[in-house]
């Protein structure tokens, strides 16, 4: 059953995490080789919450989870040393120190930039006492959503034999994602970051899912191509309450109408399925190659 999420009573503790899990999420980007596209940095949905997975540390493992069902930031490493503090109401701050602390005595020292990003107005880690909101029911029922948007889109995944990311967590943006590669380089975007220049270097068709956070106030499903191919914005495509959303130039289905759906599982599928189909034909991806069983879904 797909829990519900209304964005208006949750935002305080989203916000919150969204800062908690950029700390967590630089730690592997600080110790984690630089992947294509930056796999290397997202965290991974698990059977508790969120994890880093395995990162390197000299000559071991260190892996940080945050646990959603007993509602503990959890450090292990392969040394066999492990510990844990609560997931509470804390700012930013507090966290971040409670957090160095928990990394020094496992022996850990790992260099991050200590301020936030992709978002308005950052406030270095160390000094956000803005953000100190947590609501385990609401991160509970967070991570249940997470959970289940994962199974599906691993599911839809498996359809592509192709170029195809896992399914991870961008804690920068705070959604989760899995994106589709054409196997054709991307136009350069002008004037481009490295970051943009990295993740868009090919031509890409992405799907994911937004907690409230997506530009609009409501949780939602979405899909994008980048390049976008001309047309897309005239496509329909299912289910009926699915669309394009012109501001944000993505389709868009609202997590609530999800929730309305007889089958919320496979009206997802077909989300993922008619969003894709739109983009990639008018991309022009050669999708005898690239699909598994073009045509039988």
């Amino acid at each position: 059953m797909w829990p519900e999420l209304k964005w208006m009573e949750w935002q305080k503790t989203a916000d919150t995490l969204h800062m908690w899990t950029q700390i967590v999420g630089k730690t592997r980007l600080a110790l984690s080789p630089l992947q294509a596209h930056w796999w290397n940095v997202p965290l991974y949905v698990s059977a508790r919450g969120l994890n880093t997975s395995a990162m390197p540390y000299g000559s071991e493992f260190l892996q940080i989870e945050f646990d959603f069902v007993s509602h503990e930031l959890q450090f292990s490493i392969s040394t066999g040393a492990s510990l844990s503090t609560p997931l509470r109401a804390q700012s930013v701050a507090e966290f971040y120190q409670e957090y160095q602390r928990s990394l020094a005595a496992l022996g850990v020292s790992v260099n991050i930039h200590a301020v936030p990003v992709e978002v308005p107005n950052p406030i270095p880690f160390a000094e956000d006492r803005e953000h100190a909101s947590y609501d385990p029911q609401a991160a509970h029922r967070f991570w249940r959503v997470l959970m289940h948007a994962d199974q599906i889109f691993q599911q839809f995944s498996s359809r592509f034999v192709g170029k195809v990311s896992p399914v991870h967590f961008f804690w920068g943006s705070f959604d989760l994602a899995v994106t589709r590669f054409s196997g054709r380089p991307a136009p350069v975007r002008e004037n481009a970051d490295a970051i943009t220049r990295e993740a868009y270097s090919h031509e890409v068709i992405s799907a994911g899912f937004w907690p409230g956070n997506g530009g609009f106030g409501e949780a939602a499903f979405y899909c994008y191509a980048a390049p976008a191919p001309k047309g897309l914005d005239a496509v329909s495509i299912q289910p009926a309450k699915a669309g394009f959303n012109n501001a944000l130039g993505e389709f868009i289905f609202l997590y609530e109408d999800l929730r309305q759906e007889p089958s919320p599982d496979e009206a997802l599928l077909t989300f993922l399925q008619s969003s894709y189909e739109a983009a990639a034909t008018l991309a022009q991806w050669d999708r005898n190659s690239l699909e598994r069983g073009t045509g039988s879904h």
